[in-house]
């Protein structure tokens, strides 16, 4: 992942609150059948999660670990596309993420030295820090679909855009880049509509 990648849009309205929100939208259609996945090696994951304060800066994740976020990202696409379409979500990304959440304890856990006694900590080999990603990430997708903000979670109205965002207003667009696509494809659509329709 370059900085041409990471500057072709900018974050989605609600990015800044919503982490969860920000993964859903680590995959981006762009015009031109161009794609951006932000996650799609190892090492732009690990620069994903540590850029959201999920994973330390020398994070160095595997492609199992990689893999995983994407997937979780798939699952909670999948809740979002439900709750935008007010259809039912499918038990199995319902399933994932609440395995998710369920995979790591809650609370630090309480360790013992034989030299200092009683002291806790959070686990945090590769692994561990994952699924306390993961289990971070869930949470707040869980957050948002139950929130009152979830009543302006929308998909952006632009082709071939992907992404989701929390609606401001009337603004149905992700960016201001794809709001003056979808401008200009309707000004387009008028001019070369025949006389007559």
């Amino acid at each position: 992942m370059d900085a041409v990648e990471e500057n072709v849009t900018p974050p989605a309205p609600g990015e800044d609150r919503y982490r969860a929100l920000a993964l859903a939208n680590s995959a981006m259609a762009l015009p031109g059948g161009h794609y951006v996945d932000l996650l799609g090696t190892p090492a732009a994951a690990s620069h994903w999660l540590t850029a959201h304060g999920l994973a330390p800066a020398d994070a160095a994740l595997g492609e199992m670990c990689s893999a995983q976020l994407r997937a979780l990202r798939e699952q909670i696409r999948a809740l979002f596309a439900s709750r935008v379409a007010a259809l039912p979500a499918l038990p199995a990304a319902l399933a994932a993420v609440n395995d998710a959440m369920t995979r790591v304890p809650t609370a630090p856990l309480l360790k013992w030295d034989e030299t200092t006694g009683p002291y806790r900590t959070t686990p945090h080999p590769t692994t561990a820090l994952v699924d306390h990603a993961l289990a971070a990430l869930a949470a707040d997708a869980a957050d948002l679909l139950t929130s009152p903000d979830a009543e302006r979670l929308t998909a952006c109205a632009s082709t071939p855009c992907n992404r989701y965002l929390l609606r401001n207003g009337r603004r149905h667009w992700c960016s201001t880049r794809c709001g003056d696509r979808a401008r200009a494809a309707r000004a387009y659509a008028r001019r070369t509509r025949p006389a007559g329709d």
